[in-house]
Formats: structure tokens, C-alpha cells, sequence
């Protein structure tokens, strides 16, 4: 490193073993920058050499190179908890591409993609991706649970005694009892749409899940839908337009507590469809797809971790290159 630049090959060689695959992919991840596209012709066109030799090499790479593996070893070990986040890409025109389906409206035609990250510094590092569509599910007659599941099997080792931290779409009864076999802590939003959950007590009866402005409401060892005993919290904060519930099984106060630091780094995914152009990721293939979907969090997450190497570098600070920044980094 010198005194005004930072090669991002440095921190690629902590992600792929073979020195030729981590000097491509950093080349790679400089024109995917230049691009802020997933495009691969908009990527090629952004490497060195012609755009139909370099579109080759692209292809080339992701023939040979997993970056979905190289993006579990962003995974940080001194995270508090491990986020799991769904967004939709849409693709309206691509009627003959298999692993595209139609999205929540059952109209509109795309897929959705599950990442999973951990906290560093305020914002969320990725370390993990899958995607899926209702044409996957029918496909393959299985259901989004399957891929819920196969990712967080994917987790289980790493996790430890961190909690799961989940959005509203994971509300659901076979999660839970997922989760609670595997003894895996979880936070997780109350989805309180058109059929909201049931809560009973210990009598068997129904919790009402009504809080009002500024207050905060605890029930402890409640069933979800009177099978799954979970801790329940609700509040109705300043600036919220409607209450937030959330269940955990921790102390309530905590998992809430927990909830509302993962709302505050829900920026990162909208960082990456608008600076990176996750929405325009697309590809015949659904694994192609998929690698260069892992590619572009890889590019994201390096592209933080340089910014935050170069301003430690700069002004003072704790983050130092392979010590805590890769892989380990604290919050």
C-alpha cells in the first residue's frame, strides 16, 4: 500500500486461494466499479483489452471460479448477530428464462434473492446468497422455506450463540419450529398483515397485539399460533406510523433491541441496486446468475472495507488490513 491508493487485490487473495483466480476477480470487481452494473457486457466493456476478449475472460471466470464460496469468508466472527433480508428483482421481459417467476403482485415477472450478512461498523457486510422465484418452487415442487432453510443450514455452524435477525417474511410457523429444533436464537418481525399471527398465553388465551403511541408491551412465553413458544414484544415509537412486534427467544428488550440495529443498516441493499446495479443482474443460466450476483456483494463489501482501510489509514483508527477486516472484523 502506499501513501495514496489501496489495491483491492489485497483483499481478494483473502478470498480465493489461487493467486491468478483473486488478481482476476479484483480486476473484475475495478470494472464492475467503473460500470456500477451487473450487466456482463457493460463489465467487459470496462476491462482492459477489447470488450469481446474481455467478456470472454468474464465468462471464463465465473466458469471457473465460486465467488458464492469465496462470500462465506466475509462472514465476520465478532458480529452480535447474523442478518437475513429478502429483495425482489424484477424482469418483466424475460418470459422464457426458467428461473424467473412472478413476485408478491403475481403479476409482475421476476425473482427473489436472500442475503445474508453481519453487522460491521454500521452497515451490513454480505456472506451469503441465494435466489429463487415462484417458478423455482413450482419447478421443483418444493416451497421458498426450502431455500430459507438450506441457507441458514448453511449458517448453523458459524452462528453459534448469535441470534438470526429476520424481516416480516419470515414469519412463519415452520421456521420457527426449524429454528427451535436446531437451537438457533432468532429475532424475528411480526408480519401483521391481513392474517396475522395468534398469540396464546399460558390459559390459552388470546394475546391482543395492540399497543398504543410511545408505550411498550412484553408477554413472555406466549405460543405463535399456539404451538411455538416464543417471548413477545411490541412498541409504537416516534416517527413509526404503526406499532412494531417482534419475537425472539431471548429477553424481549433485547431482541427488540437487536431489531431496531438491523433497521438502522437496511441502507446497504439499496446501496447495491442503485451505486452497483444489483437490478440489473440477469443471466439464462440461474447459477451463472447467482455467481455473478455473489461477485457484485463481493464487490460491495470489498469497496467498504477499502473505504474503511483508507480512512482508518488516514485519520486514525482500528481497522488494519487482514486484522479484523476480513472475516473477523469487529462491529
Amino acid at each position: 500500500m502506499n501513501n495514496h491508493t489501496l489495491d483491492t487485490y489485497a483483499f481478494f487473495q483473502h478470498l480465493f486461494d489461487d493467486p491468478t483466480t483473486a488478481r482476476r476477480a479484483a480486476q473484475i470487481a475495478q470494472a464492475i466499479l467503473a460500470a456500477k452494473s451487473a450487466r456482463l457486457t457493460d463489465i467487459a466493456a470496462h476491462m482492459s483489452g477489447s470488450s469481446e476478449a474481455s467478456y470472454k475472460r468474464l465468462h471464463r471466470f465465473l466458469q471457473e471460479a465460486d465467488p458464492r464460496e469465496a462470500l462465506w469468508r466475509l462472514f465476520n466472527e465478532r458480529a452480535e448477530f447474523v442478518i437475513g433480508d429478502v429483495t425482489e428483482i424484477e424482469r418483466r421481459q424475460a418470459r422464457q428464462t426458467e428461473y424467473v417467476g412472478t413476485l408478491k403482485d403475481g403479476k409482475t415477472r421476476g425473482f427473489w434473492v436472500l442475503v445474508l450478512s453481519t453487522p460491521y461498523r454500521g452497515r451490513a457486510i454480505p456472506c451469503g446468497v441465494i435466489t429463487y422465484s415462484s417458478r423455482t418452487i413450482e419447478t421443483e415442487g418444493s416451497s421458498r422455506n426450502r431455500y430459507h432453510f438450506e441457507a441458514f443450514a448453511l449458517l448453523k455452524a458459524l452462528l453459534g450463540q448469535r441470534p438470526l435477525v429476520l424481516d416480516r417474511e419470515f414469519s412463519y410457523e415452520q421456521l420457527l419450529h426449524c429454528l427451535k429444533a436446531e437451537g438457533v436464537h432468532f429475532v424475528i418481525r411480526v408480519n401483521l398483515g391481513s392474517r396475522a399471527p395468534r398469540f396464546l398465553d399460558s390459559a390459552g388465551r388470546e394475546v391482543s397485539l395492540q399497543v398504543a403511541r410511545g408505550e411498550t408491551v412484553v408477554y413472555r412465553a406466549v405460543r405463535y399460533k399456539g404451538e411455538v413458544v416464543v417471548n413477545l414484544i411490541g412498541c409504537w415509537g416516534e416517527g413509526f406510523s404503526e406499532p412494531l412486534w417482534v419475537m425472539t427467544d431471548l429477553e424481549p428488550t433485547v431482541g427488540l433491541a437487536v431489531y431496531f440495529s438491523r433497521m438502522k443498516i437496511e441502507e446497504s441493499f439499496r446501496d447495491l441496486k442503485a451505486l452497483l446495479g444489483m437490478g440489473k443482474v440477469m443471466n439464462k443460466r440461474q447459477e451463472r446468475m447467482e455467481k455473478v450476483l455473489a461477485l457484485l456483494l463481493l464487490v460491495y463489501a470489498v469497496g467498504f472495507l477499502v473505504g474503511e482501510v483508507l480512512r482508518d489509514y488516514l485519520y486514525g483508527g482500528g481497522c488494519v488490513l487482514g486484522e479484523g477486516c476480513i472475516g473477523g472484523g469487529g462491529e
